[in-house]
Protein backbone atom coordinates (compact mmCIF):
# COMPACT_ATOMS: atom_id res chain seq x y z
CA UNK A 1 0.00 0.00 0.00
CA UNK A 2 1.94 3.12 -1.04
CA UNK A 3 1.50 6.43 1.17
CA UNK A 4 3.18 9.64 1.06
CA UNK A 5 1.04 11.54 3.62
CA UNK A 6 3.82 10.99 5.80
CA UNK A 7 6.42 13.10 3.68
CA UNK A 8 3.63 15.45 2.12
CA UNK A 9 2.84 16.45 5.73
CA UNK A 10 5.93 16.28 7.66
CA UNK A 11 8.89 15.55 5.48
CA UNK A 12 10.46 18.81 6.51
CA UNK A 13 9.51 18.99 9.88
CA UNK A 14 10.21 15.25 10.90
CA UNK A 15 11.48 13.27 8.03
CA UNK A 16 12.50 10.27 9.81
CA UNK A 17 8.66 9.96 11.09
CA UNK A 18 7.36 10.76 7.31
CA UNK A 19 9.46 8.11 6.48
CA UNK A 20 8.81 5.60 9.27
CA UNK A 21 4.79 6.40 8.23
CA UNK A 22 4.98 5.84 4.57
CA UNK A 23 7.58 3.28 4.10
CA UNK A 24 7.46 0.90 7.38
CA UNK A 25 3.59 1.46 8.46
CA UNK A 26 1.97 1.69 5.41
CA UNK A 27 4.87 -0.10 3.05
CA UNK A 28 5.23 -3.02 5.17
CA UNK A 29 2.53 -3.42 7.72
CA UNK A 30 -0.19 -2.09 5.79
CA UNK A 31 0.79 -4.25 2.80
CA UNK A 32 0.76 -8.05 4.57
CA UNK A 33 -2.82 -8.60 2.54
CA UNK A 34 -1.15 -12.23 2.97
CA UNK A 35 -1.74 -11.92 6.55
CA UNK A 36 -4.86 -9.69 6.69
CA UNK A 37 -6.54 -8.24 4.02
CA UNK A 38 -6.72 -4.49 3.54
CA UNK A 39 -10.22 -4.49 4.39
CA UNK A 40 -9.60 -6.02 7.60
CA UNK A 41 -7.12 -3.88 8.37
CA UNK A 42 -9.19 -0.82 7.52
CA UNK A 43 -12.01 -2.23 10.16
CA UNK A 44 -9.62 -2.75 12.73
CA UNK A 45 -7.98 0.40 12.87
CA UNK A 46 -10.71 1.87 13.15
CA UNK A 47 -11.87 0.05 16.07
CA UNK A 48 -8.45 1.04 17.32
CA UNK A 49 -9.46 4.75 16.89
CA UNK A 50 -12.79 4.93 18.53
CA UNK A 51 -10.99 2.64 21.59
CA UNK A 52 -8.65 5.37 22.05
CA UNK A 53 -11.22 8.49 22.09
CA UNK A 54 -9.46 9.89 18.64
CA UNK A 55 -12.07 11.57 16.43
CA UNK A 56 -9.82 13.76 14.34
CA UNK A 57 -8.76 14.04 10.44
CA UNK A 58 -6.75 10.75 11.14
CA UNK A 59 -10.35 8.61 11.87
CA UNK A 60 -11.88 10.23 8.99
CA UNK A 61 -9.01 9.07 6.80
CA UNK A 62 -9.51 5.06 7.85
CA UNK A 63 -13.37 5.67 7.80
CA UNK A 64 -13.03 6.76 4.16
CA UNK A 65 -9.90 4.03 4.14
CA UNK A 66 -12.49 1.34 5.26
CA UNK A 67 -15.41 2.75 2.70
CA UNK A 68 -13.02 2.10 -0.13
CA UNK A 69 -11.68 -1.02 0.45
CA UNK A 70 -15.49 -2.76 1.45
CA UNK A 71 -16.58 -2.32 3.97
CA UNK A 72 -20.32 -1.11 3.60
CA UNK A 73 -22.05 1.59 5.84
CA UNK A 74 -24.09 -1.24 7.71
CA UNK A 75 -21.42 -2.95 9.12
CA UNK A 76 -19.50 -0.01 9.87
CA UNK A 77 -22.40 1.10 12.01
CA UNK A 78 -22.77 -2.61 13.65
CA UNK A 79 -19.07 -2.39 14.34
CA UNK A 80 -19.06 1.06 15.90
CA UNK A 81 -22.50 -0.38 18.05
CA UNK A 82 -20.78 -3.67 18.98
CA UNK A 83 -17.35 -1.79 20.10
CA UNK A 84 -19.27 0.64 22.08
CA UNK A 85 -19.73 -1.30 25.04
CA UNK A 86 -16.17 -1.95 25.23
CA UNK A 87 -14.12 0.84 24.68
CA UNK A 88 -17.12 3.68 25.85
CA UNK A 89 -20.40 5.32 25.14
CA UNK A 90 -18.69 8.30 24.42
CA UNK A 91 -16.02 7.45 22.49
CA UNK A 92 -18.89 5.42 19.65
CA UNK A 93 -21.15 8.50 20.14
CA UNK A 94 -18.25 10.63 18.96
CA UNK A 95 -17.67 8.70 15.73
CA UNK A 96 -21.24 8.48 14.51
CA UNK A 97 -21.45 11.93 12.68
CA UNK A 98 -17.79 10.82 10.99
CA UNK A 99 -19.53 7.65 9.65
CA UNK A 100 -22.76 9.77 8.36
CA UNK A 101 -20.11 12.18 6.39
CA UNK A 102 -17.86 9.32 5.22
CA UNK A 103 -20.67 7.24 3.55
CA UNK A 104 -22.72 10.35 2.47
CA UNK A 105 -21.55 9.89 -1.03
CA UNK A 106 -20.04 6.28 -1.14
CA UNK A 107 -21.03 5.64 -4.50
CA UNK A 108 -18.53 8.71 -5.53
CA UNK A 109 -15.92 7.15 -3.77
CA UNK A 110 -13.69 6.34 -6.16
CA UNK A 111 -13.17 8.68 -9.00
CA UNK A 112 -11.21 6.44 -12.41
CA UNK A 113 -9.37 8.08 -15.01
CA UNK A 114 -12.08 8.32 -17.67
CA UNK A 115 -15.07 8.90 -14.82
CA UNK A 116 -17.48 6.73 -13.03
CA UNK A 117 -20.74 6.71 -15.06
CA UNK A 118 -23.84 5.25 -14.12
CA UNK A 119 -24.62 2.17 -12.28
CA UNK A 120 -24.73 -0.78 -14.80
CA UNK A 121 -28.46 -2.27 -14.15
CA UNK A 122 -28.91 -3.13 -17.42
CA UNK A 123 -26.24 -5.91 -16.84
CA UNK A 124 -26.61 -6.01 -12.93
CA UNK A 125 -27.73 -9.85 -13.56
CA UNK A 126 -24.50 -10.73 -14.78
CA UNK A 127 -22.64 -9.26 -12.12
CA UNK A 128 -22.09 -10.19 -8.61
CA UNK A 129 -21.41 -6.75 -6.38
CA UNK A 130 -21.76 -3.29 -7.84
CA UNK A 131 -20.12 -2.26 -11.53
CA UNK A 132 -20.23 1.19 -13.47
CA UNK A 133 -20.37 1.61 -17.10
CA UNK A 134 -19.20 5.06 -18.84
CA UNK A 135 -19.65 4.82 -22.20
CA UNK A 136 -16.66 6.33 -24.42
CA UNK A 137 -18.22 6.16 -27.67
CA UNK A 138 -20.76 6.22 -29.81
CA UNK A 139 -20.08 4.36 -32.64
CA UNK A 140 -17.39 1.19 -33.87
CA UNK A 141 -15.22 0.76 -32.16
CA UNK A 142 -17.46 -0.01 -28.98
CA UNK A 143 -14.93 1.43 -26.19
CA UNK A 144 -16.24 2.41 -22.38
CA UNK A 145 -14.99 2.38 -19.15
CA UNK A 146 -16.07 -0.20 -16.99
CA UNK A 147 -15.69 0.35 -13.09
CA UNK A 148 -15.85 -2.36 -10.31
CA UNK A 149 -16.50 -1.92 -6.65
CA UNK A 150 -14.49 -3.93 -4.25
CA UNK A 151 -15.55 -7.69 -4.55
CA UNK A 152 -17.00 -6.97 -8.17
CA UNK A 153 -16.86 -9.28 -10.45
CA UNK A 154 -18.79 -10.51 -13.48
CA UNK A 155 -19.68 -13.64 -14.37
CA UNK A 156 -18.08 -16.37 -16.21
CA UNK A 157 -18.61 -15.54 -20.01
CA UNK A 158 -18.08 -16.14 -23.91
CA UNK A 159 -17.74 -13.85 -26.67
CA UNK A 160 -18.98 -15.02 -29.84
CA UNK A 161 -18.38 -13.84 -33.58
CA UNK A 162 -18.98 -15.24 -37.11
CA UNK A 163 -15.48 -13.20 -37.80
CA UNK A 164 -13.13 -11.20 -35.80
CA UNK A 165 -14.74 -9.99 -32.87
CA UNK A 166 -13.53 -10.75 -28.95
CA UNK A 167 -12.46 -8.00 -26.79
CA UNK A 168 -9.51 -5.65 -25.23
CA UNK A 169 -9.35 -4.69 -22.06
CA UNK A 170 -6.66 -1.47 -20.71
CA UNK A 171 -6.46 -1.64 -17.16
CA UNK A 172 -6.24 2.11 -15.86
CA UNK A 173 -7.18 2.43 -12.14
CA UNK A 174 -6.78 -0.08 -9.24
CA UNK A 175 -6.36 -3.72 -9.14
CA UNK A 176 -8.49 -6.51 -10.57
CA UNK A 177 -8.58 -10.30 -11.83
CA UNK A 178 -8.72 -11.84 -15.23
CA UNK A 179 -8.99 -15.10 -15.66
CA UNK A 180 -9.52 -17.92 -18.33
CA UNK A 181 -11.33 -21.47 -17.93
CA UNK A 182 -8.64 -23.88 -16.74
CA UNK A 183 -5.93 -21.69 -16.32
CA UNK A 184 -4.69 -19.35 -13.21
CA UNK A 185 -6.35 -15.55 -12.44
CA UNK A 186 -4.10 -13.34 -13.57
CA UNK A 187 -4.03 -9.72 -10.87
CA UNK A 188 -4.01 -6.78 -12.79
CA UNK A 189 -2.75 -3.25 -12.67
CA UNK A 190 -2.84 0.05 -14.64
CA UNK A 191 -1.12 0.07 -17.52
CA UNK A 192 -2.04 -4.23 -18.14
CA UNK A 193 -3.74 -5.02 -21.48
CA UNK A 194 -5.80 -8.68 -22.19
CA UNK A 195 -6.34 -9.41 -25.51
CA UNK A 196 -9.58 -11.91 -25.44
CA UNK A 197 -10.30 -13.85 -28.43
CA UNK A 198 -13.80 -15.62 -29.35
CA UNK A 199 -14.79 -18.39 -27.73
CA UNK A 200 -12.86 -18.14 -24.44
CA UNK A 201 -14.70 -18.84 -21.53
CA UNK A 202 -13.43 -15.85 -19.05
CA UNK A 203 -14.51 -13.40 -16.08
CA UNK A 204 -12.94 -10.50 -15.10
CA UNK A 205 -13.56 -7.91 -11.87
CA UNK A 206 -12.29 -6.35 -8.87
CA UNK A 207 -9.74 -8.12 -5.79
CA UNK A 208 -11.45 -8.51 -2.46
CA UNK A 209 -9.86 -5.03 -1.76
CA UNK A 210 -10.08 -2.81 -4.04
CA UNK A 211 -11.87 -0.71 -6.48
CA UNK A 212 -10.71 -1.81 -10.19
CA UNK A 213 -11.40 -0.01 -13.75
CA UNK A 214 -10.75 -0.97 -17.19
CA UNK A 215 -11.71 0.29 -20.94
CA UNK A 216 -13.59 -2.13 -23.12
CA UNK A 217 -13.06 -1.97 -26.19
CA UNK A 218 -14.57 -4.33 -28.53
CA UNK A 219 -12.95 -5.49 -31.62
CA UNK A 220 -15.04 -5.31 -34.93
CA UNK A 221 -16.23 -8.33 -36.14
CA UNK A 222 -19.16 -10.71 -38.01
CA UNK A 223 -22.40 -11.58 -36.02
CA UNK A 224 -20.82 -10.55 -32.39
CA UNK A 225 -22.45 -11.17 -29.40
CA UNK A 226 -21.57 -12.15 -25.48
CA UNK A 227 -22.60 -15.97 -23.55
CA UNK A 228 -23.02 -15.05 -20.25
CA UNK A 229 -22.95 -18.20 -17.64
CA UNK A 230 -22.60 -19.13 -14.16
CA UNK A 231 -21.01 -16.95 -11.19
CA UNK A 232 -17.45 -17.03 -10.62
CA UNK A 233 -17.19 -19.67 -7.61
CA UNK A 234 -17.09 -17.78 -4.19
CA UNK A 235 -15.02 -19.74 -2.23
CA UNK A 236 -12.45 -20.07 -5.44
CA UNK A 237 -12.59 -16.15 -5.66
CA UNK A 238 -12.14 -15.76 -1.85
CA UNK A 239 -8.96 -17.55 -1.92
CA UNK A 240 -7.54 -15.36 -4.68
CA UNK A 241 -4.69 -13.94 -3.60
Amino acid sequence: MKQTAGRKGLGDLAPKFAELNDDVLFGEVWSRTDKLSLRDRCLITVVALVSKGITDQSLKYHLLNARNHGVTKEEMVEAVTHIAFYVGWPNAWAVFPLVREAYAEETTSHEPLFGLGEKNDAFAKYFVGQSYLRPLTKGKPSIANVTFEPGCRNNWHVHLARSGGGQILLCTDGEGWYQEEGKKALKLHPGDVVEIVPGIKHWHGATKDSWFSHLAIEVPGEECSNQWLEPVDEEEYQNLG
